[in-house]
């Protein structure tokens, strides 16, 4: 890849050959491109998670199995633990991956007619949930301030809830801007919520990466009239790198929305394997000294980026990032005739996300994973000086 790492100071530091496997984020492009794409992480998953997979596999049987009691149960304590929110081993349910979870929460949250309001730019799977479920989309985009920094005009959120929005989406930490919404914001949140009728579904996934002088609040935490009124999803799918056999965790307190999700199936039977759950459990199980760590490494990968972009590529910002590992980095001024993934895909072969992706607001922008070894962040970093010198 044309670097190499002459002393590792951390686990994370090691280059993991990822083209030799089936990996989507190193194959899509030419092998001289660098992928700086896609939220997937190049780092080995914790030990403990390796371990209980290769107990799992010489077992030998690999048939149909059932929900495991046990991480339902660790993830009662979990959210008890980290967030004072109790909730009960009912609450909790399981689907294959994130996606599966906000496209079923919105079959069973609305009806043909309604609207379901969001926030761009914001991941971009999301946008396509109106057409999925067969409603209409309504955006009410995010305001960056000066600082780079976004916000939600909440004037603007509220005027855009008409009588027919009955679910609002909600990204926290918000990707791609990665905001990590504030306690007070998540009230007002809740409080218009509440006040219009609109219900929840809060997209949580990057739930644990977060940064120094940021708290995570899941917005259901609130009260129990905001978990009443809400679908939360969380996932250790990006927490520890296990998207290739994934688990989604769906948190929905109002037994009656349970019931809705579940009819909300219609013979898709979305079941999690037996390796999802048991890479889960061995996950939020032994996972969190690994985590730690994980978060350290990422934050000084962050705040390089940070640097970098303000030291060395004149035209580009980097917004301040207060959870994820994905940089969303402003080209504004870079005043280009074409993209700017396109733009840094050629010149830098270097792969990122394109902003428009993400909808209205990121048209100037590109999204930067940083959840690589710090030798792979660098290089990424100098391919594109040298494209834009």
């Amino acid at each position: 890849m044309g670097f190499s790492v002459t002393q590792q100071t951390s686990p994370f530091d090691r280059i993991i050959d990822r083209r030799s496997s089936e990996s989507n984020k190193w194959h899509r492009f030419d092998p001289d491109v660098l992928p700086m794409w896609v939220a997937d992480m190049d780092f080995t998953s914790p030990q403990p998670v390796i371990d209980a997979l290769r107990d799992r596999v010489e077992h030998g049987v690999y048939g149909y199995g059932q929900e495991s009691e046990a991480l339902r149960q660790v993830i009662v304590e979990r959210v008890a633990r980290l967030y004072d929110w109790t909730i009960q081993p009912d609450d909790v349910m399981f689907l294959p991956n994130v996606a599966v979870s906000f496209n079923l929460a919105s079959h069973a949250l609305t009806s043909p007619g309604d609207k379901m309001l969001m926030q761009p730019p914001i991941y971009f799977p999301l946008l396509r949930v109106p057409e999925n479920v067969g409603i209409e989309g309504e955006l009410c985009p995010l305001v960056q301030e000066p600082s780079g920094r976004y916000a939600i005009d909440f004037e603007a959120l509220e005027a855009a809830i008409s009588k027919q929005t009955k679910l609002f989406i909600l990204c926290n930490p918000h990707n791609p801007v990665g905001r990590v919404y504030s306690r007070e914001e998540l009230e007002r949140i809740a409080e218009i919520c509440l006040r219009h009728d609109v219900a929840i579904c809060s997209d949580e996934i990057h739930a644990d990466f977060i940064y120094s002088g940021n708290t995570h609040v899941p917005i259901a935490s609130l009260s129990p009239e905001v978990a009443q009124n809400t679908v939360t999803i969380l996932s250790s799918n990006k927490t520890f790198n296990l998207a290739g056999i994934s688990c989604a965790v769906v948190i929905v307190p109002n037994a009656t929305i349970r019931e809705r999700m579940m009819a909300s199936e219609r013979g898709l039977i979305p079941h999690v394997g037996i390796m999802g759950f048991t890479a889960a459990l061995a996950a939020y199980e032994h996972g969190d000294p690994w985590l730690r760590e994980l978060i350290a490494y990422l934050e000084e990968n962050r705040n390089y980026v940070d640097r970098y972009v303000a030291e060395n590529l004149p035209g580009m910002r980097s917004t301040p990032i207060e959870g994820t590992f994905l940089s969303w980095l402003d080209c504004r001024d870079l005043d280009l005739d074409e993209s700017p993934s396109e733009f840094f895909l050629r010149e830098a072969r270097v792969a990122m996300n394109e902003g428009a992706m993400f909808g209205q607001g990121g048209e100037t922008f590109v999204r930067f994973n940083f959840g690589c070894p710090r030798a792979t962040v660098i290089e990424g970093l100098e391919r594109i000086k040298q494209a834009i010198s």
